[in-house]
């Protein structure tokens, strides 16, 4: 890659600087303490894709401005540059809208997807499960189809970033027992607000509340919501999860503090540090900033292939699990070597001190797929190693639940 700005890029960078330096009042800056206020960060978005700064990759006729990745590259590149917070519904953009995009129809992408990309929607995704997180296939909640068309959902999802300010999700179902576990699945759109969804705040090691509990009692779903075909939820959440994967990391973006403002904490501090002290946060930080700047420019692959009109590929995986590696040796170094208890990271939700980075961050290993998921997945799907044993191949996803409960007995 040319990693030069050409002189479209370059007019794109100035249009954008001026935009966030015109509004920088309105807009806020990342680098004070965070707000739970979501009307502002909803008021902010909105601003922001007003200006042409949301949804730059989108199609136009999906609400978005029928730009290229590198244009998206500068505005994450400007926005962090300004300080300015990015948008409160990056789930929404990130995963549901390029679902909605690929697997939805005409209708419901004129209904959802600019307001979407406005923030007059918020958006979640209801996959992981008490019993099947890192085994997504293995899921339980059940859509059965009433005579009248609808479906009847029922069952529990976990770990729903934003459930509980959402006014829709993405919801993977099970709608066939009786063939293999892969095959299936159906996904739909679910109205947040609908009769029979509970929606109950996890509460964190950091005080926080980010993730949510959802319960499904019976809730009914048009069949003009589903995404995809019947029994083809697999590959629907696949353009999901390839998509996650893509905006925590795998496409250059920075997961937790970013590294620029690291190395901004860093050198106010370290006049105040013995010199060994000194020696070490160089050190550490040199090693963290060069792995931050590898992921960055690799991930720039994938913007490339996506500029060719590709779908995400696996290749997203490696660098969410390098981004979260790194996230956290950042943190740490900020805590740990530099003893400092107050400062603020900036972060792509907002504002954080350092200790509530380090309570956070491990969740991250987990979101998205866990590092041990991802790295099967680099393994077998980019490195083309040989796949894992699975007991359950060859089984219907009935069968797998029979003989997973055989098991459990024979174990008591």
């Amino acid at each position: 890659m040319d990693f030069d700005d050409t002189p479209e890029e370059a007019a794109w960078r100035a249009r954008v600087r001026a935009f966030l330096e015109e509004h920088r009042d309105d807009l806020g800056r990342r680098s004070g303490p965070r707000t739970s206020d979501d009307r502002v960060a909803r008021e902010r978005q909105a601003l922001l894709y007003d200006g042409g700064l949301v949804g730059v990759t989108w199609p136009v006729e999906a609400g978005g401005q029928g730009g290229t990745p590198m244009q998206q590259a500068i505005v994450d590149q400007e926005m962090a540059r300004a300080d300015v917070p990015g948008p409160i519904n990056l789930i929404g953009i990130g995963m549901c809208g390029p679902t909605v995009i690929h697997h939805g129809s005409e209708d419901q992408r004129s209904r959802y997807l600019r307001r979407l990309l406005r923030a007059d929607d918020l958006w979640c995704q209801l996959f992981s499960e008490p019993a099947s997180g890192s085994d997504l296939a293995a899921l339980r909640t059940r859509a059965v189809q009433a005579e009248d068309g609808s479906w009847r959902v029922t069952g529990q999802k976990v770990w729903t970033t934003l459930a509980h300010l959402a006014d829709y999700g993405i919801l993977l179902t099970r709608t066939d027992p009786d063939v293999a576990k892969h095959r299936g699945l159906t996904m739909f759109v679910v109205d947040m607000r609908a009769p029979g969804v509970t929606v109950r705040p996890l509460r964190q090691m950091s005080g926080g509340a980010d993730f949510n509990e959802v319960f499904f009692d019976d809730v009914v779903i048009p069949d003009s919501e589903r995404l995809g075909d019947v029994g083809d939820g697999w590959r629907v959440a696949l353009t999901t999860l390839m998509s996650e994967r893509l905006s925590l990391g795998g496409g250059g973006t920075e997961i937790g503090p970013g590294a620029a403002a690291v190395v901004r904490h860093v050198a106010a501090r370290l006049p105040d540090l013995s010199p060994d002290r000194q020696a070490l946060a160089r050190q550490r930080l040199g090693r963290a900033y060069v792995d931050s700047l590898a992921i960055r420019y690799t991930g720039y692959r994938q913007l490339s292939k996506i500029s060719k009109g590709e779908l995400p590929g696996p290749e997203a995986s490696a660098g969410k699990l390098a981004g979260t590696r790194v996230a956290l040796d950042l943190a740490d170094l900020a805590v740990r070597v530099l003893g400092d208890d107050a400062a603020y990271a900036a972060t792509a939700d907002g504002v954080r001190t350092w200790q509530d980075l380090q309570a956070v961050l491990p969740g991250m290993a987990i979101a998205g797929g866990t590092d041990e998921v991802l790295r099967n997945i680099i393994g077998e799907r980019v490195l083309g190693l040989p796949p894992e044993p699975r007991a359950d191949k060859g089984m219907t996803f009935r069968e797998s639940l029979a003989a997973a409960g055989a098991s459990a007995e024979e174990r008591r």
